[in-house]
């Protein structure tokens, strides 16, 4: 073998360098989490997190009805996944839905590009990440995070709706959480939409197969979740949750 040819270990994915996983970049997050610190230096944080959800309250606290879109930050124009976020975001615009994103490329610039071209209102909670993340230019409204658990606050606080597209670990982590607050009361009963079937079928699979067959959640868990690749029936299953929220059923 030659010398130059990079081991397994030395190889990465796109966007990655070499020691992801292993040296975590050393932001405001990886500090809070390492381990205990001295107690200035926590209550220094605490007081730097609650400036950031005052920031975010304050941000967002007009933007009216809004629906949070989740998905992938890797997906280009030419992707079929962006192209249906991009249709997804201009049918809300017309219902009179503002659009939140995480902000980022992908998934998130189609949806919130739909948005602004449909002369909605397009709002991005953007992360600080070391790789990938960047706000996308189709934002009228932008709110920068240090903290992960501070920006997921925000995506749900101020959403009627939740609309999942195709996506990787932090799509994931998204909708599973959102699925917990439903599921423990923490917040509302609202809709969380798949798009994107023949992606997410396999899930459904494995919910169905696995963890309700074993019993380690309730089946009524997947009534928690709609599944359509219609942009036009995703209107329809918010309207139709909203109408039932506020007593029209």
């Amino acid at each position: 073998m030659s010398t130059n040819e990079p081991t397994k270990s030395d190889q990465s994915l796109p966007g990655e360098c070499c020691d992801w996983g292993k040296h975590p970049p050393q932001g405001s997050e990886h500090h809070l989490l390492k381990g205990p610190r001295l107690r200035r230096q926590e209550l220094f944080t605490t007081i730097n997190i609650f400036i950031e959800f005052i920031r975010g309250f304050r941000r967002l606290h007009f933007i009216g009805p809004c629906v949070t879109v989740f998905g992938s930050a890797r997906f280009d124009e030419d992707n079929e996944y962006y192209k249906l976020a991009q249709t997804l975001g201009k049918n809300l615009a017309d219902a009179g839905y503002a659009t939140m994103t995480g902000g980022g490329p992908g998934i998130m610039e189609a949806a919130n590009r739909g948005a602004r071209e449909g002369g909605g209102l397009s709002i991005g909670c953007n992360i600080e990440l070391p790789h990938e993340q960047h706000p996308n230019p189709y934002l009228d409204l932008f709110v920068d995070f240090k903290y992960f658990f501070v920006r997921k606050v925000m995506l749900v606080k101020y959403s009627d709706a939740f609309v999942v597209m195709p996506g990787g670990i932090g799509t994931l982590d998204e909708v599973f959480e959102t699925a917990v607050l439903i599921q423990t009361g923490k917040i509302e009963k609202f809709p969380i939409i798949m798009m994107g079937r023949d992606f997410w079928e396999p899930m459904e699979k494995f919910i169905q197969d696995s963890l309700i067959a074993n019993q380690t959640v309730y089946p009524e868990i997947m009534d928690l979740f709609h599944m359509t690749d219609d942009p036009c029936q995703v209107i329809e299953i918010i309207a139709k949750a909203q109408s039932k929220l506020n007593g029209n059923s």
